[in-house]
């Protein structure tokens, strides 16, 4: 990733524009990252800071996070001394990867005083601070209580910097220094010695210069040429002065199937091809768009482990159960060969003796009479040994029964746990996951929990519109799919799922006209997207009428049964997805 110090100069002077907003409200949506509300004459903006180790980073948000219902202890300390500070200043020491916000805040005995937080985006080492007037540590988001180590994050100690390797500035230092260094390098390709040699410079940003400098070309620092130095030195005077003047070309790097792969302040061009470059109006804006899905996971991961866990174990516990029942059905394949043995035994009575072990009778339900060898108890007459394979016949018939029942009942357990996991794993927002757990709870697989909660309020389906104009609602959870089904879709509405895979139910809303091929390839598109082969490159999708879908009686949520149904093959696209939704 490329939020090195170069990248974290150009945030520095976006928050710069807020000097003078007043912290209006601080919340902590998960366990590494931090919103402050900024209150301006302007309007109200929101800053985030991360400390997550793969996504660390501060910047400005445009994003909406749900906040817990309870506030973390750090973030209630945050309120108690930042709440309606005044934002002063925001610095950086060079190009390091560390930004101190100074807040001018009221005491509890009403003194003004200035405090200090220190924003450390240093992957997994990053870390906020809040450090009094004194330089002493109020408190941090991340605590170090190893008095061991050279450097102790904990309430009452000093604050300091982390170690800081010797590296140049590439904005300050003159270019007899530059090339001086260059010469006592190691003889390495000249992007990793750049990256050695100058401070907060990302691996994307040193190849890009290489690139520029040697023209695509591999070149190791010993081999440079005058040419190749002069254009190194003119691509760094660049880069510094895109920086100082704020002249910024804020792109992301994605791939051309749409994967984000990279952001920065200038538009790269070391990829080519392989990569499309879309531009962004602002730094805030590219990580934004970047890290706000990946974020969204990590923090639905981060409050549903408890759920993750419990399905998981569900899952496994059924599949194991089911694959121990399967064996037993197939032992059952015996139970006739049982009853031929009792009748073969019983007609022929007055051959045996008690404490035979076998009896070799002929068959005469086969052609030409094949001898038969029959296994006998030594300890039981003739007839009761007839009588104990007509028992395991009786049991055998008994436990197909019974077995073929539970098979049935554990494969529709199996299927609507494999649902939830699918639903689970889509989950958006707390009131997903709220609307879940109140799921489960009804079901019996967990027990309600203790106190009064306000009940989770259901959301309405998403809603999409296909390009020549139907409307297409897709639903959230089992019960919204029921609902959705069963109640809301009109009898000549096509309903859509994805064949034998778990997935939201889609409706394609016809108002009693005959849909477009359009909308139909287009709603399952949405379908196999919203589904558990969203990452799929070919997904069956069944369709039909909604008056050809029923729901049996006592099925769980979400379980229908249909016929007169077509397929249709697609691919998942989110592009589509995401333009659809934005036709309404």
């Amino acid at each position: 990733m490329a939020f090195d110090g170069a990248y974290l100069y150009a945030v520095k002077r976006e928050i710069e524009q807020l000097i003078g907003a007043r912290a209006d409200k601080i919340h902590q949506p998960s366990r590494d990252e931090l919103v402050i509300h900024l209150r301006s004459r302007e309007g109200m903006q929101k800053l985030l800071i991360s400390t997550a180790g793969d996504s660390a980073r501060i910047h400005l948000t445009q994003v909406t996070i749900e906040n817990p219902a309870v506030p973390p202890m750090f973030c209630m300390l945050l309120r108690k001394h930042l709440g309606g500070g005044k934002l002063l200043a925001v610095r950086q020491d060079g190009l390091e990867r560390i930004l101190f916000l100074d807040f001018e805040c009221v005491n509890e005995l009403g003194d003004r005083v200035q405090l200090t937080l220190a924003c450390e985006v240093m992957g997994r080492y990053s870390n906020c601070i809040l450090c009094d007037e004194n330089g002493k540590i109020i408190d941090s988001l991340k605590r170090n209580a190893d008095v061991t180590r050279e450097r102790v994050i904990l309430p009452g100690f000093p604050y300091e910097m982390p170690h800081r390797s010797r590296r140049l500035h590439f904005m300050e230092t003159d270019d007899d220094t530059i090339l001086s260094a260059l010469l006592l390098a190691p003889d390495v390709p000249l992007d990793k010695a750049l990256v050695q040699l100058f401070e907060g410079v990302s691996p994307l940003l040193a190849r890009e210069w290489a690139y520029f400098v040697c023209k695509g070309d591999a070149v190791h620092t010993h081999a440079m040429t005058q040419a190749h130095k002069e254009r190194l030195l003119f691509t760094l005077h660049r880069t510094a002065d895109m920086l100082r003047s704020g002249d910024f070309q804020f792109t992301v790097l994605q791939t051309p199937e749409g994967q984000l792969r990279d952001y920065c302040f200038l538009r790269p061009e070391q990829y080519g091809a392989l990569m499309v470059v879309r531009p962004m109006p602002s730094a805030s804006a590219a990580l934004d768009e970047f890290y706000s899905k990946r974020d969204l996971l990590a923090r639905m991961k981060q409050r549903a482990n408890d759920l993750f866990r419990l399905v998981m174990t569900r899952l496994e516990r059924v599949s194991r159960k089911l694959q121990n029942q399967r064996e037993e059905l197939a032992q059952t394949d015996k139970m006739e060969q049982n009853k031929l043995w009792g009748d073969l035994l019983s007609a022929n009575l007055y051959r045996l003796q008690k404490g035979d072990t076998t009896a070799i009778l002929e068959n005469f339900y086969a052609e030409d009479c094949p001898q038969v060898h029959i296994p006998l108890q030594v300890n039981l007459t003739p007839a009761q040994n007839a009588q104990r394979y007509y028992t395991l016949y009786r049991k055998a018939v008994t436990a197909k029964e019974k077995l073929s029942e539970q098979i049935a009942q554990g494969e529709q357990e199996l299927a609507y746990l494999e649902s939830v996991f699918d639903v689970l794993s889509r989950a958006e927002s707390e009131a997903d996951l709220l609307l879940l757990r109140e799921e489960l709870c009804e079901q019996g697989y967990t027990k309600k929990r203790s106190g009064k909660q306000k009940p989770p309020k259901q959301q309405p389906p998403m809603v999409y519109r296909s390009e020549d104009g139907f409307m297409i609602l897709v639903g959230r959870n089992n019960r919204q799919n029921d609902l959705l089904t069963t109640k809301q879709a009109a009898k000549q509405d096509i309903w859509l799922h994805t064949q034998n895979i778990p997935g939201s139910h889609v409706i394609l809303v016809t108002d009693g006209a005959q849909p477009s091929e359009t909308a139909i390839r287009q709603a399952a598109v949405l379908a196999a997207y919203h589904s558990k082969a969203r990452d799929s490159a070919q997904v069956p999708v069944d369709f039909t009428r909604v008056k050809f879908v029923k729901k049996p009686n006592g099925a769980k949520p979400g379980m229908v049964i249909f016929t007169n149904q077509q397929t249709l093959y697609v691919k998942p696209d989110a592009q589509l997805c995401q333009s659809l939704a934005q036709k309404l």
